[in-house]
């Protein structure tokens, strides 16, 4: 008997989604409730689970249609015991994956494309995504999973202990052979590949340019002097990871430090909706990740109500689940401004996008050492550039200013932030 899949409900004000990639093949087993499709929305995949156990059976929809909530996109036949053995994998020839080998080289070529046919063969797509978007070779990497099927926490795993290892580059060319003898050697074939951009990838792109054309931009720069955090964290960070079983980051220092400041500039954390000004007495902080699909903000809610212990486990959280594709759209609901660290990748200085409908946000960049002047004399201090993008419709630049003063200050003396100076 077959028994439908529809798309199910997405979130609040969300009606449609694209295909982005199908987990089982036709003809293959299916346990209950085991995802059979990943369905990409404006803000996260969403894997969609069979209702029952069967085989996988027809599918209505390629990777890249969209589909509507409610809509039919697949049948399970259910209670099927056996599944139909998958196709063969199309044998792959030496010349097909190493056209200039030599021919005293094919035994050793044929072998290995062998190897990571048969190694891909066991992969889901959601997972290869992932190891895809790492250029990882999953010949690295053990699989926990059924038949030892490589599963995304394996890949996770692979990564954060440094096991995994990168896709060798192309064999070098081979040097001239005899004295004064030019080897002519071909060029390399000049490719294109075009790869229809994901759903996320379009709303990133959307919303980011509708902030551009709404929103007054500006931004204002300052930078901070990082001793005293940096003093703090390494004073006490091996206590507060034994209490607490979190690192203590820079993060955490940071959010505490925007709270403040929106208690003294209310309205960098307002919102304009028509013509009316909306101020908030909350903290509801987004927190920019990066993951396989593009950046995404997790809202890491109330945090005026937040310990530094649970803001670093929230984030930590979020950036694991993000790298998962497992966010959930709830996460990334909400949020009154956001902090971005472009300095985990090296920043030096950036002006950031706001994220609408915010009024607000906060770019972090990496640390360096730079000669300042203290007390009259040239010292090297660990610095940091802040940049505060804001829309000037609504706040103005003495309040900009001030905001990013007030963070500079809570940064340099982290004890504001225990007495709310």
């Amino acid at each position: 008997m077959a028994v439908d899949v529809v798309v199910p409900a997405l979130g609040e004000s969300i009606t449609e989604a694209s295909v982005g990639q199908w987990l089982k093949a036709p003809g293959e087993a299916v346990a209950a409730d085991e995802p059979i499709v990943a369905l990409e929305t404006d803000k996260v995949a969403v894997e969609v689970p069979s209702p029952v156990a069967g085989v996988m059976g027809e599918q209505l929809f390629q990777p890249g249609d969209t589909v509507t909530v409610g809509a039919l996109i697949a049948r399970i036949e259910a209670g099927t015991a056996v599944a139909s053995a998958p196709p063969a994998a199309p044998a792959v020839t030496v010349e097909a994956v190493v056209p200039e080998l030599a021919a005293s080289d094919a035994m050793i070529a044929t072998g290995h494309a062998a190897e990571v046919a048969a190694t891909h063969e066991a992969i889901s797509p959601a997972v290869r995504g992932l190891i895809d978007s790492y250029n990882l070779d999953p010949g690295s990497i053990s699989g926990t999973g059924k038949d030892g099927r490589l599963t995304k926490g394996d890949v996770l795993a692979a990564i954060e202990a440094g096991t995994a290892k990168v896709k060798a580059g192309p064999p070098p060319a081979p040097p001239a052979s005899g004295r004064g003898a030019e080897v002519a050697v071909a060029p390399a074939a000049r490719r294109e590949e075009r790869v229809r951009m994901s759903r996320l990838r379009q709303t990133i792109a959307r919303r980011l340019k509708e902030a551009q054309n709404t929103a007054a931009m500006l931004t204002t720069f300052n930078d901070v002097d990082m001793s005293a955090v940096i003093e703090a964290r390494a004073r006490y960070k091996d206590l507060f990871e034994k209490k607490h079983g979190i690192r203590l980051g820079f993060m955490s220092f940071f959010a505490k430090a925007v709270v403040l400041a929106l208690n003294d500039v209310p309205s960098v954390g307002a919102a304009l909706e028509g013509d009316e000004i909306v101020y908030k007495d909350y903290a509801d902080l987004g927190v920019a990740v990066s993951s396989p699909g593009g950046l995404v903000v997790p809202i890491v809610k109330d945090a005026q109500a937040k310990s530094f212990a649970a803001i670093e486990k929230e984030i930590a959280d979020f950036g694991k689940r993000a790298q998962a594709g497992t966010l959930k759209l709830e996460d990334m609901q909400g949020g009154n401004f956001t902090i971005s660290n472009g300095g985990v990748f090296g920043s030096l200085l950036s002006t950031p996008i706001l994220n609408p409908p915010q009024s607000g946000v906060l770019g972090l960049h990496r640390i360096e050492d730079r000669p300042v002047v203290r007390d009259g004399a040239i010292v090297v201090r660990p610095m940091m550039y802040m940049a505060l993008s804001y829309d000037h419709r609504l706040i103005d630049g003495r309040e900009a200013v001030t905001f990013l003063v007030r963070v500079k200050e809570a940064i340099e003396d982290p004890a504001r932030l225990l007495i709310d100076l």
